[in-house]
């Protein structure tokens, strides 16, 4: 006989469903933060992306996005309209959900991963402009970074 509260056999039944359905499990509480500028339509888009990709994801506006980016440790050179914290990463951008959920799942010894500038054709840049071929980079603290994904 299964002793376990009925409550818990059904969370852990929800939470094979999700991994056998390609779904992200994690852990209670985990959320994408997502620090946007108050007049950017695009970053609600790449959050839309997000959670129907099963995040879930809180906004947070700001009018004081490159205060938000150097205490997130951005370079420079990869930023882009919004700023994104999940389960210790920084995501910065248009990143695809399934680059985040590898990098949740890899756990690499990274500060985070970055979709530098607005690629069009990338999550939340669909529409108006023909696609573009992007890269989506990891960054250490030092500034470094490296090819983590091509699109």
């Amino acid at each position: 006989m299964n002793t376990r509260p009925a409550f818990l056999r059904l969370v852990s039944a929800l939470g094979l469903v999700a991994a056998f359905a390609g779904g992200p499990v994690f852990a209670a509480g985990e959320e994408v933060v997502m620090y946007k500028d108050p007049n950017c339509g695009c970053c609600g888009k790449w959050a839309e992306h997000m959670r129907a990709s099963g995040f879930a994801v809180k906004e947070v506006r700001s009018t004081a996005m490159s205060a938000v980016k150097r205490e997130a440790g951005v370079p420079q050179a990869l930023a882009s309209c919004h700023t994104a914290k999940i389960g210790g990463y920084v995501v910065e951008g248009h990143v695809p959900a399934a680059d985040v959920r590898r990098l949740l799942a890899e756990k690499p010894k990274v500060a985070g991963i970055a979709a530098p500038g607005m690629p069009a054709g990338s999550p939340g840049m669909e529409g108006a402009y023909p696609s573009e071929r992007y890269d989506v980079v990891s960054f250490d603290a030092d500034g470094k970074h490296r090819t983590f994904a091509s699109h």
